[in-house]
């Protein structure tokens, strides 16, 4: 599904908010609504977007396309818990955490390694997550949709610059 009126408003309300970020290169999940988001952030800067499946969010396998409380009617053992304690993630048919941080680690090398430089990246929360804990960064219990989070990763070690960053939503119309 694209991105709704309000999406492509917030997606070039991050473009202009990044307008005097220095990066050179754009990876997006391939995922209709991340790849659109990207599209608009490399038009506003006349960069290529490169789609990568990598960043996809978790495959939630029988969950896909239910609810939190939908999901713990059928796995009860997750009652009491958040629907974004990702770590319990392990679906039927599906990814479980360790899975997409494995994907997300495979990621961040080719990236490091055959990019050094300054990059966008727009994916999903889960994703995040897992780019957190492989970097070895504590995440938030949630992350926006469309809130910036800015890491540094120099010298083998990584360091949040901003959080989910969200002011520049209060203007997306």
């Amino acid at each position: 599904m694209p991105l709704s009126v309000h999406g492509r408003a917030a997606a070039r309300a991050i473009a202009q908010t990044l307008r005097s970020e220095r990066f050179d290169r754009i990876y997006s999940s391939d995922l209709v609504r991340a790849a659109e988001t990207a599209r608009i952030l490399g038009e506003s800067r006349g960069a290529d977007v490169t789609l990568d499946e990598r960043l996809r969010e978790f495959d939630f396998g029988r969950w896909e396309g239910l609810t939190w409380d939908e999901i713990v009617t059928a796995d009860p053992q997750l009652a009491g818990h958040s629907s974004t304690a990702v770590k319990l993630y392990a679906p039927e048919g599906g990814e479980s955490f360790p899975q997409v941080s494995a994907r997300v680690a495979q990621f961040l090398d080719d990236l490091t390694r055959e990019n050094p430089g300054a990059a966008a990246v727009v994916t999903h929360a889960g994703v995040l997550h897992a780019i957190f804990s492989v970097l070895g960064l504590t995440p938030p219990e949630r992350f926006t949709a469309g809130g910036i989070t800015r890491i540094a990763v120099e010298d083998g070690g990584a360091s949040v610059l901003t959080l989910d960053d969200r002011r520049h939503l209060n203007d997306a119309s």
